[in-house]
């Protein structure tokens, strides 16, 4: 499917699932390498950049918008390339990808307000968009930092137990963010000096600003990360010392237990001569008996703080 906006005399084309005909018509249009055409036709496993004559060539991964909304998500990241020319942008993606859906309305709004210098090249349209794309996932980390301050109140409600699979899904997300994001500190580093040279002098500013972009998503996942893993530490220890506890109480109950058990088993044995056997009220004395031993056992047990 192809999308084509226009604003002054910048063209964007938006390619999802290109086909054949489809990027054979770009080739065309735009005076793209085949070989580079080759490569928008399916997915790529590493980002990259690639310096042509009329165009930079970008390759970057982001992570999926529902990775961690259910147990068993499938494709953990969203490839885009970016083919970038002097007065063009074109966008390639296999699935729908809703930070260029929501970008698509901005692009609309600012051809008609005219607002911004992004018609003035197509570098300055790629800086709004990847700017967009940083921004809206560094919504989805404070998305996460609200779900962790969610986990911290319960744990300390004492739902300990109910948040081990909670911190888990977190973690898995937050791993995610930072494996997809891993390569975009180098490639973007490069792509600064290759736009610097293809754009001017007058752009460094921007190819800056996308690199701090860039840096503060990082940060925030980090920084997530180490919260997370203070929420696990304190999870675990509470956990533990609440197992501790029940196992504690079990094992001084077996104890308190114990005399009322013995003396089951030995009033129970076979012997010719029983002592209280035979008695009118022999029953309700042994009863007594054990009763006194398991008394005196959970007294001896609360003074020791055992129990």
């Amino acid at each position: 499917m192809v999308t084509r906006a226009t604003y002054k005399k910048v063209t964007w084309v938006d390619l999802e699932n290109p086909t054949q005909t489809e990027v054979r018509e770009l080739i065309t249009e735009f005076g793209i390498e085949p070989i580079v055409a080759d490569e928008l036709l399916s997915p790529t496993l590493r980002p990259k950049v690639d310096v042509h004559d009329d165009f930079l060539y970008l390759i970057l991964h982001f992570p999926t918008a529902h990775i961690g909304r259910t147990d068993s998500d499938g494709k953990k990241t969203e490839e885009v390339d970016f083919v970038i020319g002097k007065d063009f942008i074109i966008t390639t993606h296999y699935d729908t990808i809703d930070a260029l859906h929501d970008f698509s309305k901005v692009f609309e709004v600012n051809s008609i307000l005219d607002k911004t210098r992004m018609g003035e090249h197509a570098g300055y349209v790629f800086y709004y968009m990847i700017q967009h794309f940083y921004r809206q996932l560094h919504g989805r980390v404070e998305t996460i930092r609200d779900e962790m301050n969610e986990v911290e109140r319960e744990i300390f409600k004492g739902n300990e137990r109910r948040m081990v699979r909670t911190i888990s899904r977190l973690n898995r997300m937050l791993l995610t963010f930072k494996e997809s994001l891993f390569a975009h500190k180098e490639i973007l580093q490069s792509f600064e000096v290759a736009g610097q040279t293809f754009f001017g002098e007058r752009f460094i500013y921007h190819l800056r600003g996308i690199v701090g972009e860039y840096f503060k998503v990082a940060s925030a996942i980090e920084a997530a990360k180490e919260y997370l893993n203070e929420l696990r530490d304190t999870n675990d220890s509470l956990l533990s010392t609440k197992q501790s506890e029940i196992a504690q109480t079990l094992t001084a109950m077996a104890f308190v237990v114990l005399p009322m058990t013995l003396v089951t088993s030995l009033f129970g044995m076979n012997a010719a001569h029983m002592p209280f056997i035979g008695h009118p009220y022999d029953f309700y004395i042994i009863i007594a008996i054990m009763g006194g031993l398991a008394l005196v056992t959970y007294i001896f047990f609360k003074t020791k703080r055992w129990l």
